[in-house]
């Protein structure tokens, strides 16, 4: 089982950063995917960008440029880094581990960005 734990979302103006985190705990294997996906209101849930163990990342085409997933091994915590927000960024974010069959998420923290 792994537990995840996001936080960071917020109320952001247009233009602005956010940092959202996600902490893993539990039975963390190596060789695992961590990653972002958001899911606004009446719209499917959508990948924002992953991470491999190794470091391999994959953007959305979207937010290549804005943002930037990165993670501590050490602290079992993964992070996006969201700049030049936009008001269609606004979604529920949600954390996501992988590994083999096994794929778990986190409870979603809200990102709003006003106009």
């Amino acid at each position: 089982q792994v537990h995840l734990v996001e936080s960071g979302g917020g109320l952001v103006q247009a233009g602005g950063s956010l940092r959202l985190s996600c902490a893993a705990s539990g039975s963390i294997f190596s060789s695992n995917v961590m990653g972002w996906y958001r899911q606004a209101p009446g719209k499917q849930r959508e990948l924002v960008a992953t991470i491999t163990s190794g470091g391999s990342t994959d953007y959305a085409d979207s937010m290549k440029g804005r943002f930037t997933i990165s993670r501590d091994h050490a602290k079992n915590t993964v992070y996006l880094q969201m700049n030049s927000l936009k008001p269609e960024d606004t979604a529920v974010y949600y954390c996501n581990y992988r590994w083999g069959l096994y794929n778990y998420w986190g409870q979603g923290t809200q990102v709003t960005v006003s106009s």
